[in-house]
């Protein structure tokens, strides 16, 4: 998952995974979920993220990830 913030548009993409969408749709004012060709969601468009979303701060928890050592 990567997220993308843009601040020309003010806009917040949230990748959920690597792949192309093929549709989207509107879920509520200013939210949009990107599809793939099996109607999996690839993405999140969030329009106007600073005044819906606290932008400052970004936590993970109880996510699975493994810790790699360089």
């Amino acid at each position: 998952m990567r997220l993308s913030y843009h601040a020309d548009t003010d806009s917040l993409y949230i990748h959920l995974v690597e792949r192309p969408g093929t549709e989207a749709q509107e879920v509520a004012p200013g939210i949009v979920v990107d599809f793939d060709d099996s109607g999996k969601p690839v993405g999140i468009d969030i329009d106007h993220a600073q005044s819906v979303l606290d932008l400052t701060t970004l936590e993970a928890e109880s996510l699975p990830l493994k810790v790699s050592t360089a």
